[in-house]
């Protein structure tokens, strides 16, 4: 017979499956049970770890948001966590949320907008940062070979030895999920360890432009400005997203000097080296290259081996050599793409009740490693689409016309056609009859208005869909 905490529960599981669908909620959620409810505590059972770091990394919000509305806002969730061996369950762990109290950087957003981080006397004031770390991205965690070991050997000794100024900015640069962001939270992990009254925030590009947007509009800009230059250590993910931002580089710009000049950690993470971001001033360019930059290169088989077999280790898994063989023969891109093999891996032995084998691992790679074909996406293909979104005739855009709405739909193809297309800023210009400096101009005042205009912001969004058909 089901007992009220339970019943409640089930509740908190509709609302997920309402809002997550079917198909994701018979494959997260459904495992989960609860297994007690003692002052204001729940306890549910995950099969294994793999299913709590879902949970932590993707589906907090909404767990947080159902658990509320359905036991109150003070429910403090618990994992208890089974370790999968041998087909059946040898131990369980037992592990309270580490982000039970608050959601993901509610606290740094509140503390940034409430709080004066200067005292009256002009002294710097002591409080607490939310540092927006995931405490599983740490060096522990991080597996190591001959293709990541320099950088490794630098992201540790920077954490390591925060107050040298050896290797500051760092600026790591590599494809998509080849481990960016785990080492550079790593390395605020390890710097919080060893002193925990540092101050260190981790925050993507986006989401910092998205808080100097709301600064702008609310006038707060210096105190924007000044909650920055606190931080003791600065890890910025994503810089790439900079590209054609004026405003934001700006504003970045003055806070970089100020933590450089004192001694406070800069650490970076991009898709492309310094050389080759395009749209930012030159003087910030200049100043990412006064440390060290480092490429993070996609793993290669032995280290595609390790990271395979800890992963599985890690969730109490034991994969046969063979079956790491194969898939780090036929795995060969990113350490992301290794860990949803895995995850493929886990779930279907337990959903199936099957050994792994040979098989299971080529069925799993069937569904998991799939050749994506980008469309091609072109400048004509964008005149076009752009025109028919401003109700335009495609020729008066190359006309020397000022009207608005003319000089507005020019400055979205100049903006799609960089995000969009190889054409550099001077070719864009070429064929838009118009000089490189215009063609900058234009770029930057649609990606700096972007998060400040929703009517720009769902033409993006609009032209965009019609070129993705």
């Amino acid at each position: 017979m089901e007992t009220d905490y339970q019943k409640q529960w089930q509740k908190c599981l509709e609302i997920i499956r309402d809002n997550i669908g079917e198909s994701r909620f018979d494959t997260w959620f459904k495992c989960a049970t609860a297994l007690s409810y003692a002052n204001n505590e729940l306890t549910i059972g995950l099969p294994s770890s793999f299913f709590y770091e879902k949970y932590e990394d993707d589906f907090y919000d909404i767990l947080r948001g159902a658990l509320k509305r359905v036991f109150g806002p003070d429910i403090k969730l618990i994992y208890r966590v089974g370790v999968i061996a041998g087909g059946r369950k040898d131990e369980q762990v037992t592990i309270p949320s580490p982000r039970k109290s608050h959601a993901v950087g509610s606290r740094f957003a509140q503390s940034m907008q409430s709080s004066k981080p200067m005292e009256s006397n002009g002294a710097e004031k002591s409080e607490e940062i939310d540092p927006q770390l995931n405490p599983s991205l740490n060096f522990e965690n991080y597996c190591v070979g001959e293709s990541n070991r320099l950088p490794f050997t630098i992201a540790e000794f920077i954490a390591n030895h925060p107050e040298k100024s050896d290797f500051n900015p760092f600026f790591l640069y590599g494809d998509v999920g080849v481990g960016k962001t785990h080492l550079i939270q790593a390395i605020g992990i390890r710097i919080k360890e060893r002193n925990p009254r540092a101050k260190v925030l981790f925050i993507t590009l986006r989401q910092f432009q998205n808080l100097m947007a709301s600064a702008t509009i609310r006038k707060e800009i210096p105190g924007f400005l000044n909650w920055f230059q606190q931080i003791d250590a600065l890890l910025i993910d994503d810089l790439q997203e900079l590209t054609f931002k004026d405003g934001t580089s700006k504003v970045l710009f003055p806070i970089f000097n100020h933590l450089h000049q004192r001694g406070k950690k800069l650490v970076f993470t991009c898709d492309r080296p310094p050389v080759e971001l395009d749209g930012i001033a030159d003087r910030l360019i200049d100043r990412f290259k006064w440390g060290i930059t480092e490429k993070l290169p996609r793993p290669d088989r032995e280290l595609r081996k390790k990271i395979l077999s800890f992963k599985a280790a890690k969730n109490g898994l034991d994969l046969p050599e063979e079956v790491i063989d194969i898939v780090a023969d036929k795995c060969t891109g990113s350490v992301r793409e290794l860990e949803g093999i895995v995850m493929g891996l886990l779930t279907r032995s337990i959903t199936l009740n099957a050994p792994i084998n040979a098989a299971l691992a080529e069925e799993v790679m069937k569904n998991s490693i799939k050749t994506v074909v980008k469309k091609t996406i072109n400048f004509d293909m964008i005149v076009e689409a752009t025109a028919e979104h401003y109700n335009l005739n495609p020729d008066v855009i190359f006309s020397k016309s000022r009207v608005r709405d003319i000089a507005d739909a020019r400055q979205m193809i100049m903006y799609l056609s960089h995000k969009h297309t190889d054409l550099s800023s001077t070719a864009i210009g070429m064929k838009l009859n118009r000089k490189h400096a215009t063609v900058l101009h234009g770029i930057s005042a649609v990606a700096d208005r972007l998060p400040l205009v929703k009517d720009l912001s769902s033409s993006v969004e609009a032209i965009e869909k019609v070129l993705m058909r």
